[in-house]
């Protein structure tokens, strides 16, 4: 038990740096194709508090909610994890 606790430990820090370089990404396709924080949370049907936690990788996002921002973005989803 306390091996399984240690990995699940050493997993979180892995996670955080990805949600943050993914969030990253997702702000810089945002402001390329020319949305603000805002009106991007607004296309994708989210708060935009939601969004600036998302973009600051704050957020553990759902396949679901990644969904409605490549489809905002139109961009492939199978292309967003790519360099990450």
């Amino acid at each position: 038990m306390v091996g399984l606790a240690t990995e699940d430990t050493r997993t979180i820090p892995k996670m955080q740096d990805i949600q943050k370089k993914l969030g990253k990404k997702i702000a810089d396709l945002r402001k390329k194709r020319g949305f603000s924080q805002e009106s991007f949370a607004d296309e994708c049907q989210f708060h935009r508090i939601y969004m600036g936690a998302l973009e600051r990788g704050e957020k553990n996002v759902t396949i679901a909610m990644l969904v409605r921002v490549t489809k905002a973005l139109r961009f492939p989803s199978r292309n967003l994890f790519k360099g990450i």
